[in-house]
């Protein structure tokens, strides 16, 4: 299978917006912005076919043909009407430029299959790997490259991270990144794919497979364009690194909308399930569990069992927490060593009933929570530990998320934190999650993360 080369596309030392207007409701106007506001230190070159002797653009020299530059370009961004596409990627590949992103609509989407496919025939004729049409492009925070056509006042721009987002929706792409900036994980790429004319998800899963700066790649796919070798990819990608995918077009009139909106051909939702089953992708069914998985796979390590213990300051967010657990079937509460349970009886008040999951009771301070993490992480009984953290409580303050994260940093074992409520407890759950710590708000979603955390690694370290 022939890979492409993306990486000019995603570390370009040299940019050339096609398209770029002075407008600033165009475009191309808010791309070459973003550029200069996300401090993209490479070459940027401005193409506008009816640019002025002289002109600049946002402190930008502008070109009237990209065949004006001197120097070899790794990136054009391509954002002209759709009927004149074909002829300027037909200069692109004349210029000898390296990749290609069509942010541009109105191909196969809207029925113009024949101008899709001579887009798709002068990429290839180039040997350019052009993503889109029909999409937002990319972004990367390090090198600092934004292809987005949206404006950041509009949409937060997510901090650098471990996680790259594939998306064939560029809206659904944009709703997610915008949700990802206010969680604790940060973003390493970002890769919107549109109408997959040249690029598609086989090229991108080979491309991030191998980046050393992704640790987990998360997926809304509407289609595949090539099964065989989706199939081939999916058996490499799964035994390196965790994929997280969400697959629409799961009734019969979901299939006709992504059609219509991307040109995917969805297919049979039951065939693309039981592939991802078959090699260890996990599922997710909305976009709240697919950045709840996410979390958890961009913070925490294999864990080496299935045995939870459950720390907690209010008794009935343990027994809500202790059946979510228990409901997941492949979860169990572990049992405390007589050494754990000897060494907490001897620390804790004597209201504490030392049992899992241990209620330290609603007056528990940082101190108590630290006691009881230090002992109850070294017993061998214990694989996993959930931290329940209310902070409407008179103990719970910042400095027990202090000693929360703190002892997350220090720790080898899988840890995540339940904590519900509203501004006092989002501010420390900012708090804990900017330094790597999870954070859930409610019981089933930190249940079926962990547990789809456990299931992957029992895939992954499965011998075939």
């Amino acid at each position: 299978m022939k890979t492409l080369n993306l990486e000019p596309m995603l570390k370009p030392k040299s940019v050339a917006i096609i398209g770029a207007s002075k407008d600033p409701e165009k475009v191309g106007h808010v791309i070459l912005e973003n550029y200069i506001n996300a401090g993209y230190g490479g070459s940027l070159y401005a193409i506008n076919k009816n640019a002025a002797p002289n002109e600049e653009m946002l402190g930008v020299k502008v070109l009237r043909k990209i065949g004006e530059i001197r120097e070899r370009i790794d990136l054009a961004v391509i954002a002209v009407p759709a009927p004149i596409v074909p002829t300027v990627l037909e200069e692109c590949g004349k210029a000898k430029v390296r990749t290609a992103v069509v942010v541009s609509g109105g191909f196969a989407e809207i029925g113009e299959t024949e101008l899709q496919d001579k887009l798709a025939s002068i990429a290839r004729k180039y040997n350019m790997p052009t993503l889109g049409p029909n999409c937002l492009g990319v972004m990367d925070p390090r090198s600092r490259i934004d292809t987005l056509f949206l404006p950041t006042y509009k949409l937060s721009r997510p901090q650098v991270g471990n996680v790259s987002f594939v998306s064939q929706s560029g809206a659904v792409g944009s709703t997610i990144l915008d949700l990802i900036s206010g969680e604790g994980f940060g973003l390493s790429k970002f890769i919107s794919y549109g109408n997959a004319a040249h690029v598609d998800e086989v090229d991108i899963l080979n491309y991030l497979m191998e980046d050393g700066e992704t640790k987990v790649i998360v997926m809304y796919l509407e289609g595949i364009k090539r099964g065989k070798e989706f199939i081939e990819v999916a058996k490499k990608v799964t035994k390196k690194k965790p994929v997280i995918v969400l697959k629409a077009g799961r009734t019969s009139e979901g299939m006709a909308a992504a059609h219509s909106h991307t040109a995917a051909l969805a297919g049979n939702y039951e065939a693309y399930e039981a592939v991802f089953r078959q090699f260890g992708f996990v599922i997710s069914e909305d976009i709240s569990e697919l950045l709840h998985y996410a979390k958890i796979f961009s913070t925490e390590p294999p864990p080496l069992g299935n045995k939870i213990a459950i720390i907690t300051n209010g008794g009935g967010a343990g027994v809500l927490t202790t059946d979510a657990i228990s409901a997941s079937k492949e979860l169990v509460l572990g049992e405390f060593s007589k050494d754990t349970i000897l060494a907490l009886g001897k620390t804790m008040p004597k209201l504490v009933n030392v049992r899992n999951p241990l209620d330290l009771a609603g007056d528990a301070d940082y101190k108590r929570y630290g006691t009881a993490l230090d002992l109850i992480s070294k017993d061998p009984n214990i694989d996993i530990l959930i931290v329940i953290a209310l902070f409407q409580t008179p103990g719970a303050d910042s400095k027990t998320a202090a000693a929360l994260i703190h002892f997350k940093q220090s720790s080898g074992k899988p840890m995540a934190v339940l904590s519900i409520g509203a501004s006092y407890t989002e501010m420390h759950k900012i708090m804990m999650e900017s330094s790597g710590l999870p954070v859930y708000d409610s019981p089933k979603a930190i249940a079926s993360s962990l547990l789809k955390l456990r299931e992957y690694y029992q895939y992954k370290n499965r011998k075939d």
